[in-house]
């Protein structure tokens, strides 16, 4: 198949930035992660993931991890027992 459609986008440079680092990580050009974007699209008849407006209490977690106030724990072994107590 040859390719001859072009795909122009804006997109933040911050955001850009940051998955361009973990698409190398990858292994992956942006076309090519943008090629297997659509490709998922098409397989999956919509997007390849749920896309949710999350609830009230999903809200409020989100902004209470967002503050940064939440425990923090050194190992998963200190936060079963904090869980446990």
């Amino acid at each position: 198949m040859h390719k001859t459609e072009t795909l122009n986008t804006r997109i933040e440079p911050a955001l850009k930035s940051s998955a361009e680092r973990i698409l190398k990580k990858l292994g992956l050009s942006n076309a090519e992660a943008i090629r297997l974007f659509y490709t998922q699209i098409c397989l999956n008849q919509g997007l390849p993931f749920d896309i949710k407006i999350p609830n009230k209490a999903t809200v409020a977690a989100m902004k209470e991890a967002e503050s940064g106030k939440l425990k923090r724990f050194k190992s998963t072994e200190d936060l079963f027992k904090d869980l446990n107590d």
